[in-house]
């Protein structure tokens, strides 16, 4: 029979010695890191497995920025801020075992879901933070940074007044039966208002393609001021060239006027935009300009010539340049009957001599004003074809202006953005 010394020894070992050991056992896991190491013990990289096979993870914040826009390679960048939630049964506790209502665990010991752009060629995602927020009914709240490029086939016939939209596919665009189902909250966007390119609007845009709708405005002001307003000028000039008179000096004005607006194209050949599907209406602007230069140099060089020599023929010209040596033996032989002349003077007055003498002076003076006379009619018929240019160059300069006007407000080129 076990004696009452025996029992109270038992007693004070169960006192000090399991009771302690089982109070620690039961009081070490009240805290939350004890809790976080526990579910970092169950290695929960697996999504949660549900009886539809479905996650619904829901994005309940998209916050939207764009970073630029490259006009050669037509790649557009921009950044999201994605705040997700969804619900995994495996980290949930109850009141009875712990007393606080949220959890912090490091990110890369739970299943987080995948979130991709389908049409990106560029994708960098970031978690905003080292560790996502759980609470108590296995709700898990994350957040990360998207840095996402796509190709834009973006609208550039008006260029610089463009305006137009970009697609980017986050995810839903191809969802099978089994796996993560988003479902999109609200979208809003941060900064865009300054800069060469303005966010104008970002729509979310549901249904069998889940996409952001982004419109976007380039200001015009750089690609004015550097591209259309110099071109602009350098016609004007040329205009203003045709008061110059017919000599080399406009010649050499207009060649000056042609290779200027050459270095200029190459120049600013690297920020001109490709186009894409729609080529940009600038490219015939500047075609038109350098043709009508050209041919502006090519009609002042012909002027030119038919005031010197009245034709644009070589053979005329050679006719004319044998006349004139005609005219050099004249006054040779004009100014050997001079001193003929002046020596018979010298020896004996002649009358006879010196009345036919006279008649030489007066021949030789009479082809002097043919000739002046000549000279004049060419400068005055060439005068008038210049003219009759320059009405033509203003006139074309006039036409082409309205031209292009009407032509860039009623044309329209549009691509199709969802065609992947």
């Amino acid at each position: 029979m076990v004696s009452i010394e025996m029992i109270g020894k038992f007693l004070l070992v169960h006192y000090f010695v399991i009771a302690p050991a089982y109070t620690v056992s039961t009081t070490q896991c009240f805290s939350r890191r004890c809790l976080a190491n526990d579910f970092i013990g169950k290695e929960i990289y697996s999504a949660p497995q549900t009886p539809d096979c479905l996650i619904n993870v829901n994005l309940t914040t998209i916050q939207y920025e764009t970073l630029s826009f490259n006009l050669q390679t037509l790649e557009f960048s921009s950044h999201l801020k994605v705040f997700m939630e969804w619900n995994d049964p495996e980290l949930a506790w109850t009141d009875s075992q712990y007393n606080f209502t949220e959890l912090l665990l490091p990110y890369n010991y739970v299943w987080l879901p995948n979130l991709t752009v389908n049409n990106a060629i560029y994708t960098k995602v970031q978690p905003l933070s080292n560790d996502i927020l759980v609470t108590r009914d296995g709700a898990v709240n994350y957040a990360i940074n998207m840095y996402i490029t796509v190709v834009c086939d973006m609208n550039l016939f008006a260029f610089p007044f463009v305006k137009d939209t970009c697609i980017v596919a986050i995810n839903g665009w191809n969802q099978s039966s089994c796996g993560v189902n988003f479902h999109y909250g609200t979208i809003n966007t941060v900064g865009g208002k300054d800069g060469e390119w303005q966010t104008l609007d970002v729509q979310l845009c549901g249904g069998n393609l889940t996409y952001i709708k982004i419109t976007l405005h380039l200001n015009p002001f750089n690609a004015m001021v550097s591209l259309v307003l110099p071109t602009a000028l350098i016609m004007i000039v040329d205009l203003v060239s045709f008061t110059l008179p017919l000599d080399g000096e406009r010649n050499a004005f207009k060649i000056k006027l042609v290779f200027s607006f050459a270095m200029f194209l190459l120049i600013l050949s690297r920020q001109l935009p490709e186009g894409g599907s729609c080529s940009p209406l600038i490219y015939y602007h500047f075609c038109f300009c350098l043709l009508v230069l050209v041919v502006s140099l090519l009609v002042s060089m012909i002027l030119s010539r038919l005031a010197r020599t009245g034709s644009v023929w070589a053979s005329r010209s050679q006719k004319q340049n044998g006349s004139d040596s005609s005219m050099t033996q004249q006054d040779n032989e004009v100014h050997r009957d001079a001193t003929e002349m002046n020596s018979s003077k010298a020896n004996s007055v002649d009358l006879m001599t010196e009345v036919t003498s006279m008649q030489k002076i007066s021949t030789f003076a009479n082809n002097m004003d043919m000739e002046l006379i000549e000279q004049m009619r060419r400068q005055v018929y060439a005068k008038y074809w210049d003219n009759f240019f320059f009405n033509v160059y203003l006139s074309l300069d006039i036409i082409y202006m309205l031209c292009a006007i009407a032509f860039f407000i009623t044309k329209d080129c549009s691509s199709d953005k969802l065609d992947m």
